[in-house]
């Protein structure tokens, strides 16, 4: 079944950066005192909301004010408040304006005074969790998106909140279960675009392209059409395809001029097609329309790598700027920091930020490829391997999270897996990064080919590996191809090769972690992740006790071969949807 498919999926883009729409509860009603208008700007938003699907500014705003005007005069009425509350999360949000934070903060304590929480107000609890989403305080988030479900399970309206809150927090198999119930309970472009997300985060890319397009065919008015288009965009920019993306994102500002986000996506296109100054003249707009830090850091990348030293230090004043003044409202923006200070800063302070990230439980694999590539910009490559691998084990193909892991593993020698990995970035997005691809480039020019004498056999005209060696026993059986190893008779079986890397960083919950209170001590097979120091630790820990490799047994194998092989078997190749190991995604609950 559909809804199967997506257990245990990571179900997120770029953790602070996604374009949140349509986040207004439906209240019961607009108040106790007064019927809704029959129609207007106002009405309009609450029917869109009604819907999950986003309003159009104009209409927002009309339903801000109208709501403004209601509680003057109805101070009790908890219903309108949940809904100016909900309605101010959205609106700072979509213009990247966190002064609406503290007063959203108002509006729904407000509505939690008038009705508590323990009394039923399910509206106020969920726009409090859109509320701590929108400031990156995830934990908070599931607090109320999961007070908000267990009151009312089968209210639709609980799950995106929860579902972006176990994102945040890298609870990527609650997050498929939460999936599942919207799945049940709602239907629409907007959920669809949400499918589409899980499906390109588990690697299925075709899939996610075809519920992206089937979002945007859906959709019933101009603001869902331009979400759908701009979520189109980012798929085609994430495949690598730059003027597609440039297509998607033309249309969704065609669609909606105020698409503030769809400007931004289409400079990063622009710039990856040598459309440079469309590019710069796009990141302006942007940036003047909606001034997200990620932003500044893109654009100061960009600039950066004309050479427009200048110009950039600018940017990334800007960019410290506006996280310290989104910080001022509630916003959490040491991620974003982070990004900055690993590439362009204070590596070490990177990593201090991030370990505090990582401790407050955010341990999406955007938290995790950041930490391995600070860790490995600290001059820490060691430590930086487990969390680079389990950025990239989650199946979210990324050329950047692949192109991190690369240079770390180059940085240990590991030449082969760093080969592969670079070579995967640059042929998922040849274009990912204005200042990293390059570096891509030259890491994979300096990297070589393969050394020659590669595995044999490799055209299948040669010795057959299942074949009993010539000095077998007579009458000795050929080996079934659906047998799982041959007979130790036939060949013997070589002691398992020595672990490469350290162990993957996992949750403190699970039960095989380490106590909280000695992380000092990680267990061998288990560090703990909110220590990134103790991740060598652990891997010297893990190779110190395999096997190497001079200790095989090697059996030669007979000079010719036999007159006949056993045929494969083909099978088809299905999907699994069996759940993830508890040491790949961290923290699954």
């Amino acid at each position: 079944m559909k809804s199967e498919t997506l257990k245990n999926a990571a179900v997120s883009t770029l953790v602070g950066a996604t374009l949140v729409t349509g986040v207004i509860v439906l209240a019961p009603g607009w108040g106790k005192d007064t019927s809704p208008p029959a129609s207007g700007p106002a009405a309009r938003a609450m029917t869109a909301a009604g819907s999950g699907a986003p309003a159009s500014l104009s209409d927002l705003d009309a339903l801000i004010r109208d709501r403004e005007r209601f509680v003057r005069d109805h101070p009790g009425d908890e219903e309108s408040w949940a809904v100016l509350g909900s309605a101010y999360v959205e609106r700072g949000t979509r213009l990247g304006d966190t002064a609406y934070y503290p007063k959203a903060e108002e509006a729904l304590k407000r509505s939690l005074k008038a009705v508590p929480a323990a009394e039923g107000n399910v509206d106020a609890l969920v726009g409090m969790a859109e509320l701590a989403n929108a400031r990156h305080d995830f934990a908070r988030a599931r607090g109320y998106a999961e007070s908000a479900r267990k009151q009312k399970p089968e209210r639709w309206a609980v799950y995106p909140a929860l579902i972006d809150a176990y994102n945040g927090l890298g609870k990527y198999a609650a997050a498929g279960k939460a999936m599942d119930k919207l799945l049940e309970l709602q239907t629409g472009p907007q959920v669809l675009g949400r499918e589409a997300r899980v499906y390109w985060n588990k690697g299925w890319r075709e899939d996610a392209a075809a519920l992206a397009y089937g979002a945007t065919a859906n959709s019933r008015t101009p603001a869902e059409k331009a979400v759908a288009l701009h979520r189109e965009g980012e798929l085609a920019w994430e495949r690598g395809e730059a003027e597609e993306a440039v297509e998607h994102y033309t249309a969704a500002l065609r669609t909606v001029p105020e698409s503030h986000r769809s400007l931004a996506g289409r400079a990063r296109a622009l710039a990856a097609l040598g459309r440079t100054d469309e590019a710069l003249d796009d990141y302006r707009s942007a940036l003047e329309k909606l001034p997200l830090p990620e932003y500044a850091l893109e654009a100061g990348e960009l600039y950066e790598s004309l050479g427009l030293n200048g110009d950039a230090t600018t940017l990334y004043e800007l960019l410290r700027e506006q996280v310290t003044r989104a910080g001022e409202h509630g916003v959490d923006g040491d991620l974003v920091l982070a990004r900055y200070e690993a590439d362009h800063g204070d590596p070490a302070d990177a990593v201090r930020r991030l370990r505090g990230e990582w401790r407050r439980g955010h341990r999406n694999v955007h938290v995790a490829d950041t930490m391995g590539w600070a860790l490995y910009r600290a001059g820490r490559p060691k430590d930086a391997l487990p969390f680079a691998k389990l950025a990239t084990g989650q199946g979210l193909r990324s050329a950047l999270f692949s192109y991190h892991l690369g240079e770390i593993e180059r940085a240990l020698g590991d030449f082969g897996p760093a080969r592969r990995h670079i070579d995967e970035a640059l042929q998922t997005n040849p274009h990912f990064s204005p200042l990293l691809a390059q570096k891509a480039r030259e890491a994979q020019d300096a990297l070589g080919e393969p050394e020659p004498g590669g595995p044999a056999d490799v055209e299948g005209d040669g010795y057959w590996p299942l074949d009993p060696p010539a000095d077998a026993p007579s009458g000795a059986a050929s080996p079934s191809p659906s047998a799982s190893s041959p007979s130790s008779s036939a060949v013997a079986s070589p002691a398992p090769a020595a672990s490469a890397a350290a162990p993957l960083p996992v949750s403190p919950s699970s039960p095989s972690s380490p106590s909280p209170s000695s992380p000092s001590s990680p267990s061998p097979s288990s560090p703990d992740p909110s220590s990134p120091s103790d991740a060598s630790d652990a891997s010297d820990a893990s190779g110190a006790s395999a096997p190497e490799a001079s200790g095989r047994t090697v059996v030669s194998p007979a000079p010719a071969p036999p007159a006949a092989r056993p045929a494969p078997q083909l099978r088809p190749v299905q999907r699994s949807t069996s759940p993830a190991p508890a040491t790949v995604a961290p923290g699954n609950g």
